[in-house]
């Protein structure tokens, strides 16, 4: 092995340009191949700086403490690697021609193969230039999954079976004569699977899959009664149970519409969305009936509560597939103002299900745990996933952290669906709260719904082993990326990579895609994108690809990565920030129990950060302690010039922060404020 190996590569680039890149290693990740993180440590730029990046260039990731020796502008960057791995590497530049720029690249004490070492600076440096010149990635082809594709999918997750071919026949004639719906899967699976258990929630095991679906029959045939069908919308208020899923049900084999409302709407939100809606039956938990009070009078209401002894009383019907399937429809979060009806399609065959099971080990009779809202569309899609599976669902009308990991043990539960604050909340409890309950039967754990900070995932992992997954997705687009333990292992913050049948395009305000590591709109395409909002208003489409109202980037790997929200970017001094690198800086700081960033407007540079903190008091963190560890971490123009801590943070039913209400509850008059 040589003591040095060198490389040199000209970039159609002057020098300033290509120093902006070289000088800051945070952006290596998105250049060259096999970086999955570079954090800074500690100085900030210069000599000095201390960074933490992770490789995987042969084989495992591992990590490696560098350090800046020597960063002499626009001319050379020499760092150094400490500990067991130590090794360094010199980056100089000179003028190659009028606007080009020589890069020399100079490794001491190389790994690996020094050919090879060659090839991927040559290939990272060469992404530099194409990204410096403005060269446009290639937008990715329109591939529908092969039938292969699909098979091989659907016999991975024990969909299809070698088993019983008459099980398997009725199974194949339910779907075909119901679709890919919800009515049409738990037919299907009363087919093939009558006497195995269907849902369990709070109070224990309820039925068997024959016994929900003929339960759904007889519901179907008493809202049939009330006006429910093709022109008669069903809207259900109601938390996890196994009522919710029965009323889903009766509401597919009618073909009428379904209007989920989340439970934590205000009454006239509610009244507003029947309206809206043009509803005519509300299926509603008892709580909320003060909710409800003012219905119009051509409205009718149903109490989940009474919706068994309605059923026991009910005559059996005979329920024929609608001619037209009814639809979902979800509310959209409203994290940035009202929520909106969101119309999701009905499923081309098996294609959301196979979508998430190429990128998501999911198995056929699994017990599937769905703690996210099944209002919400992450927990209504894993309810649709679920169906074709044969799951039993496991199903708590309320998360508790504690009760949830009862439920896993208790219920030798496989599968998981949560939000992020779920995991925060688990990882919240004493170990020793924890290390009661046996979690060994737990494969998957897939969290969606926002954004996911890396040092949850490094937490949860060491807590739980590599069982956990990313979903990045939305009512809008449904599966756009999903990120595997492998990714995660690799980049924390990744969003991970399309699944099968979706395509994936960072592009520019223009519409044209971006060259790889710029930041620009993140873009979808697949057969699931919804219908248009309720109001009938819809999303931007480009190229067969759906705005998602998200920025990121692709990084050297083909890894989505997401900066954050369009409208979550400010200008502050003339540089473009985004919160989220900033969230995630201090979500590493001991004692920082929640986070939230967000811009407001400033006198003098425009906009600037803010910080609300959730902290232990235990950890005894001021403002000033906050602002020192976040000074070595981010960059100063992403530096919070106001720290502001609070009790608690305001959130969706589904753990968003409602950053809208920080400003709009004036949390910046709070005690506890530094300013710079």
């Amino acid at each position: 092995m040589p003591d040095c190996v060198s490389v040199d590569i000209d970039i159609d680039s002057p020098r300033s340009e290509v120093w902006q890149v070289i000088s800051t290693p945070e952006l290596y990740p998105r250049y060259f191949r096999g970086v999955g993180t570079c954090e800074r440590t500690g100085t900030v730029g210069g000599r000095g700086a201390r960074y933490r990046i992770r490789l995987s260039l042969c084989g495992a990731p591992a990590e490696h403490e560098l350090r800046v020796l020597i960063s002499r502008r626009d001319e050379q960057l020499v760092l150094d690697s400490e500990g067991d791995t130590a090794g360094s590497v010199s980056l100089q530049l000179t003028d190659a021609g009028p606007g080009r720029t020589q890069v020399r690249c100079i490794f001491f004490r190389p790994p690996g193969n020094p050919n090879d070492l060659r090839e991927w600076v040559r290939d990272g440096l060469a992404r530099v230039g194409r990204h410096l010149a403005g060269v446009p990635d290639q937008l990715p082809a329109e591939r529908a999954p092969t039938a292969l594709q699909i098979a091989n999918t659907l016999v991975s997750a024990g969909i299809i079976t070698a088993g019983r071919p008459d099980r398997l026949l009725r199974q194949l004639r339910a779907v075909s004569k119901w679709g890919a719906t919800l009515a049409g899967g738990y037919t299907a699976a009363a087919a093939s699977a009558p006497k195995e258990l269907a849902v369990i929630d709070d109070e224990g095991p309820r039925w068997t899959f024959a016994e929900l679906s003929h339960r759904a029959d007889r519901l179907a045939g008493v809202l049939r009664t009330m006006g429910a069908g093709p022109d008669g919308k069903v809207a259900v208020l109601a938390r996890n149970s196994g009522e919710l899923v029965l009323t889903l049900l009766a509401c597919g084999k009618l073909g009428a519409d379904a209007v989920l409302f989340n439970t934590g709407l205000a009454e006239p939100q509610v009244l507003e969305g029947v309206e809206r809606h043009g509803v005519r039956i509300v299926v509603a938990d008892p709580e909320f009936t003060p909710l409800l009070t003012g219905l119009p009078s051509a409205t009718a209401w149903l109490d989940t509560d009474r919706l068994g002894p309605l059923v026991d009383r009910a005559p059996d019907v005979r329920i024929d597939p609608p001619e037209v399937p009814g639809r979902l429809v979800v509310l959209t979060s409203g994290t940035t103002g009202e929520p909106k009806g969101a119309r999701r399609p009905t499923p081309k065959g098996l294609s959301a299900a196979v979508a998430l099971l190429s990128r998501i080990p999911l198995h056929a009779r699994d017990r599937m745990l769905i703690a996210a809202p099944l209002f919400h569309t992450w927990g209504l899609s894993a309810l649709q996933v679920g169906t074709p599976l044969r799951t039993t669902l496991v199903l708590q009308r309320r998360f508790d952290a504690e009760e949830c990991l009862r439920a896993v043990a208790r219920h030798r539960v496989n599968t998981m669906f949560v939000v992020p604050l779920m995991l925060q909340r688990m990882l919240a409890l004493p170990a020793d709260v924890r290390e009661k309950y046996d979690t060994s039967s737990l494969r998957v754990v897939v969290s969606s719904g926002s954004a996911l900070p890396g040092a949850l995932v490094e937490n949860f992992t060491e807590a739980f082993g590599d069982v956990l997954y990313n979903f990045y997705g939305s009512t809008e687009v449904s599966a756009a990326a999903v990120a595997t333990p492998e990714d995660l292992r690799c980049a924390p913050t990744t969003a991970g990579y399309p699944p099968l049948g979706s395509r994936l395009a960072v592009l520019g305000p223009s519409g044209e895609p971006l060259p790889p590591g710029e930041v620009g709109w993140i873009h979808v395409g697949n057969d699931l994108l919804f219908d248009g909002y309720t109001d009938g208003s819809s999303r931007a489409v480009r190229h067969n690809l759906m705005d998602t109202g998200d920025r990121g980037y692709l990084d050297a790997d083909g890894r989505l990565f997401v900066s954050g929200r369009a409208d979550d970017m400010i200008i502050s001094g003339g540089e473009n920030v985004f919160p989220r690198p900033t969230e995630e800086a201090l979500a590493t700081l001991p004692g920082v129990l929640e986070t939230a960033v967000l811009g407001v407007p400033d006198a003098e540079f425009g906009q600037r950060l803010v910080a609300y903190v959730v902290a232990d008091p235990r950890a005894g963190l001021t403002e000033d302690s906050v602002r020192e560890y976040l000074r070595h971490r981010v960059a100063r123009f992403a530096l919070p010039r106001d720290v502001v801590f609070a009790a608690a943070l305001p959130r969706t039913q589904t753990g968003k922060v409602l950053k809208r209400l920080l400003l709009e509850e004036g949390w910046l008059t709070g005690e506890r404020r530094a300013h710079a």
